[in-house]
């Protein structure tokens, strides 16, 4: 007995570290992609980030190690490839923007595994699951912006309306002005395609904003619902 609760608080701080991490790591990769000029170095650096953002998603979620492997697997293929494309290996930037699209997409899914087992774990909404849920959210809007690149790279016409370039940058930008619902309107899709995702983001953005933020956010230290009723006599 005495053992075992010294062991379960090391657990606890082990999987808040992993998600401050995280979130660390996808407000780092914010910068890199929103800053810094779009070279060959930048674009290592963006890979990297999202790679470590995807395994430190796999590991607060405790999944199995075969599962953690995997992510592992992918993750370092699309830094390899990104080495070459940065090095002239003919790899377009299109394609560049798919894999790191690809590679980002497998955070939510784990991040929303890990919240949920750990609410499950500890019988409460503790700040792990904070800081988890905003890194979802980061990661969510970095998915969109790559998207929204290689649709431009990838579509034949240009992504944004008058002529503007999608640079990493502006994607970034406009993804998550979308995705927070903010509407600018310096910058607009140009297609059908482009406004059907846009409103896809906002909707995301939106609903999870007013739902499961707000939800996890107010509920913070307090016992989940089964945990409420198996208290009662």
């Amino acid at each position: 007995m005495s053992s075992a609760a010294p062991t379960a608080g090391r657990g606890r701080r082990v999987q808040q570290h992993r998600y401050g991490l995280l979130l660390l790591s996808t407000v780092i990769s914010l910068g890199v992609q929103g800053i810094l000029a779009p070279t060959g170095l930048q674009q290592i650096a963006v890979t990297a980030l999202a790679a470590a953002s995807v395994l430190l998603a796999l590991r607060a979620a405790d999944f199995a190690p075969r599962l953690v492997a995997l992510g592992i697997a992918v993750a370092f293929i699309v830094l390899i490839l990104s080495i070459v494309r940065a090095a002239g290996g003919g790899i377009g930037d299109g394609t560049a923007r798919v894999m790191n699209a690809a590679l980002v997409a497998l955070g939510p899914p784990a991040v929303a595994v890990g919240i949920v087992n750990d609410l499950r774990a500890s019988g409460q909404v503790r700040i792990e699951a904070v800081m988890g849920v905003l890194s979802l959210y980061m990661l969510v809007g970095m998915l969109f912006a790559f998207t929204y690149g290689a649709v431009d790279r990838l579509g034949g016409d240009p992504f944004f309306a008058d002529g503007e370039p999608a640079t990493p940058s502006r994607c970034l930008y406009f993804s998550f002005i979308t995705l927070a619902t903010v509407g600018y309107g310096d910058l607009v899709a140009r297609t059908d395609a482009g406004h059907t995702l846009a409103v896809f983001e906002a909707l995301i953005g939106q609903i999870y904003l007013v739902t499961i933020v707000s939800l996890i956010v107010s509920n913070l230290g307090r016992p989940t619902r089964r945990d409420r009723f198996s208290d009662r006599p």
